[in-house]
């Protein structure tokens, strides 16, 4: 579960003839992440595409071009079943069709455009009221229509040499202008002598009618383009309707087409043989083996190249095993070549050495290829692609550790461990029975409403973290911040044992000191799996980089929680006053740790600070007060969150109910139809405030209001409380998950494993 699983490197060798089979039979079977071919290897090339791959490309080009002029896409339609028979013929009729209603659509929303310009441009000359062909078409005079102001205007043409007359028309801001020229000369008379001036002049359309009748007439156009492109549309929609599941079929078989067609390309061929490489699940490696033998029988030799471990690679870890099919095997020294121009039938093998591990480092690759290896592999260097391993309830947080980076092969997997304490932290946060039912419902919703993995993924994260405030909900006695005790329910069995603390400051107290436990716990594994981790590089390593910060900071906490120097300490912290020893409420017995264990936790400080001091230099040192306590101190914010909405909930609860209090500062609710002294048998009086609630406020109409007031802010304010947990508990323990945790252990950066092949309904998306 801390683990991927476990692959294998396999490779196929084999003569060019049976690798259209190969390639067939491997997509069939969805279970090889191919490798590459990084052209190293002497006397091998990166294979062709198949014959046909251009034809299949185009077509899929053709395909997916339809489906976007349609806006088709997978949650629209879903594949027709079977492919039919002249379906090319089809999709021709289809794609002729398509263009000429597009072609004919951007025609029309071209046309649109420019009527919309045309609207917008004559709307300053409406205002005028001037016929447009008043405005244009003179020899005599410069016309000019555009906006500016009039005074600044007609003083600038006023003092212009070059004008002898001219006469300003406005209409809104609109301003027309006619001037007649000193000399002979009015082509841009009137710009010249308004270059100071802010003037945005406007073209004057080149028609005989008034503003008003053509401004009718272009509206009228635009109507009716309107309409057209909704028949078009229509029509499109209706192809899209009764032809998208036919072409999206025809994708789905396409993307596989060319998909196979285009596999050579990564395989390591000669003119007369091929060579491919990828990684499987390990224990799949029998129906891998078992698949290609009923396909091709033994034209092909099927390698186990490696069973990966779990060792970093790039740092020159080797594979376990180099074990595979004893058929007939090259002599060393031996090509390819020289093997097919011995046998009619080519029987190309591998030139990994039988019975000898199989190294990972690429040095025998040179040699292999040409045929004069001593036993060497020949493999393509790189790191084994990831596939997880997850419980099932546990596999929809992977999500969330793939939001950071997809874990190495080489490193220990978080999900199981996000799965156990994401929700719990929620849980403990909001803790309230009716807002974890509305949890679990918008998670559920999320789930329906998604058809991505990662949709579903995050709805079913919901709905855990629905049930765990559902529980704590149940524990803290919290229904919308009301307890059920209050009003008659409290018989029920468990609920109510634990509290909040808004009005039992003790509990409070309590929360913090069990937030920082757990993240001390929550600290300690990520710094154990950082650990682990860091071993790949060697012990020496995981004890500077990992075991230095286990004892840095656990050391310090074991001297904060013992009664050495137990004067200089909070008294609720260590001693017999303490929270964890014995209050009202509950007693634990937890005075602190004997005042020689936190001597011994003082000298792991010092042991764990002089190891980060050789691991990380000077530098390090300065980081422990922030791994060590800082860090910690962080999970605080779970008790934050935990008060601050139960005080927000409390606070809805008074605006509508109004509230008691009892002698002993208790605050109960004042619930319509219930009287305190029959919930509790506590004497008591108004709050000070005198605040009844709106539920009690008034009488007669102003009761209606009141009751109506009521439960619009119960309803609003408990929405807002709602989706605020979700922004603090969720984006804080998320947090704490990213930055706190993941940074003790966690790099990231596997590759994906991606199947050559795949599910039909999903290969195309």
């Amino acid at each position: 579960m801390l683990r991927p699983e476990q692959m294998a490197k396999v490779s196929v060798t084999g003569a060019r003839t049976v690798m259209p089979r190969v390639i067939e039979t491997v997509h069939e079977l969805s279970l090889v992440h191919l490798s590459d071919y990084d052209g190293s290897w002497a006397g091998f090339d990166n294979g062709d595409p198949m014959a046909g791959a251009d034809e299949t490309s185009e077509k899929l080009v053709t395909v997916r071009a339809l489906e976007s002029t349609l806006d088709l896409s997978a949650e629209d339609v879903d594949p027709q079943r079977e492919l039919p028979e002249g379906w090319e013929d089809r999709l021709e009729e289809v794609r002729v069709r398509v263009n000429e209603l597009d072609d004919r659509r951007s025609e029309l929303r071209d046309e649109r455009r420019q009527v919309d310009d045309r609207i917008d441009r004559l709307e300053p000359f409406a205002d005028l009221g001037i016929d447009l062909d008043l405005l244009s078409g003179y020899d005599a005079v410069d016309v000019v229509v555009g906006e500016g102001d009039v005074a600044e205007i007609e003083r600038e043409l006023d003092a212009a040499a070059e004008i002898r007359a001219f006469e300003t028309f406005t209409g809104g801001e609109t301003v027309a202008v006619v001037a007649a020229p000193t000399g002979e000369e009015t082509e841009g008379l009137i710009a010249d002598a308004l270059v100071s001036v802010e003037f945005n002049r406007h073209e004057v359309p080149d028609v005989d009618q008034t503003p008003e009748a053509y401004l009718r007439d272009l509206e009228q156009r635009r109507v009716e383009l309107a309409s057209d492109l909704e028949e078009l549309d229509q029509e499109l929609e209706r192809i899209k309707r009764e032809d998208g599941p036919f072409l999206r079929r025809i994708e789905e078989e396409l993307t596989i087409d060319v998909e196979r067609a285009e596999a050579p390309l990564r395989f390591a061929t000669t003119e007369r043989a091929f060579v491919a490489e990828g990684w499987i699940p390990a224990d799949t490696y029998d129906e891998f083996e078992a698949a290609l033998r009923d396909a091709v029988g033994d034209r092909v030799e099927i390698e186990l190249i490696e069973v990966a471990d779990y060792e970093d690679h790039e740092h020159g870890a080797e594979a376990h095993t180099g074990s595979g099919d004893d058929g007939d095997r090259p002599e060393d020294g031996e090509t390819v070549e020289d093997r097919e121009s011995e046998e009619p039938e080519p029987q190309p093998a591998t030139a990994t050495d039988g019975g000898k591990r199989a190294a990972t480092d690429g040095g025998a690759k040179g040699a292999a290829g040409a045929g004069a290896g001593s036993g060497g592999a020949v493999t393509m260097d790189e790191e084994p692609p990831v596939v997880l391993d997850n419980l099932t309830p546990a596999k929809p947080f992977e999500v969330m550790v793939k939001m950071v980076n997809q874990p190495k092969y080489s490193e220990l997997d978080p999900t199981l461990l996000i799965f156990l304490t994401y929700p719990f932290a929620f849980g403990f946060m909001i803790g309230d029975i009716g807002y974890g039912i509305l949890y679990m419902l918008m998670g559920y919703g999320c789930w329906k409403l998604f058809d991505s993995e990662a949709g579903k993924a995050i709805g079913t994260i919901g709905i855990w973290a629905g049930v765990f405030t559902i529980i704590f909900g149940y524990l803290y006695d919290d229904f919308f911040g009301i307890h059920m005790a209050d009003v008659g329910l409290g018989f029920l069995p468990g609920a109510g044992v634990l509290s909040k603390g808004l009005q039992l400051g003790e509990w409070a107290l309590l929360w913090i000191i069990l937030s920082i436990a757990f993240g001390i716990v929550h600290l300690n594994i990520g710094l154990i799996m950082g650990f682990v981790n860091e071993l790949n590089h060697g012990l020496k390593a995981a004890v500077y980089e990992r075991l230095s910060w286990i004892l840095a900071m656990n050391g310090l906490f074991i001297w904060i929680f013992s009664t050495h120097a137990i004067a200089n300490k909070p008294e609720f912290l260590v001693g017999t006053e303490s929270i964890l020893y014995e209050t009202e409420h509950f007693a634990l017995g937890f005075g602190g740790f004997p005042e020689i264990v936190g001597l011994v936790g003082l000298a792991m400080v010092l042991v764990g600070a002089v190891l980060v001091g050789v691991g990380e230099g000077i530098a390090g040192i300065f980081e422990i007060p922030a791994w060590a306590f800082g860090h910690v101190l962080s999970y605080l914010r779970m008790v934050a969150v935990l008060l601050a909405k139960g005080g927000m909930a409390f606070a809805v609860n008074l605006l509508v109910f109004g509230a008691y209090d009892t002698p002993d500062g208790y605050t109960y609710f004042n619930y319509p139809g219930l009287g305190i002294e029959e919930i509790s048998g506590y004497e008591y009086e108004a709050l000070d405030s005198g605040f009844v609630g709106l539920i009690h406020a008034g009488d007669g109409i102003v009761a209606v209001i009141a009751i109506l007031g009521a439960v619009a802010v119960f309803v609003l304010g408990h929405v807002l409380v709602l989706l605020l947990g979700i922004t603090a508990a969720g984006i804080q323990m998320l947090r704490l998950e990213y930055v706190e945790f993941f940074q003790k252990f966690y790099e990231g950066g596997g590759e994906e494993y991606e199947p050559f092949g795949g599910d039909r309904s999903t290969v195309a998306d």
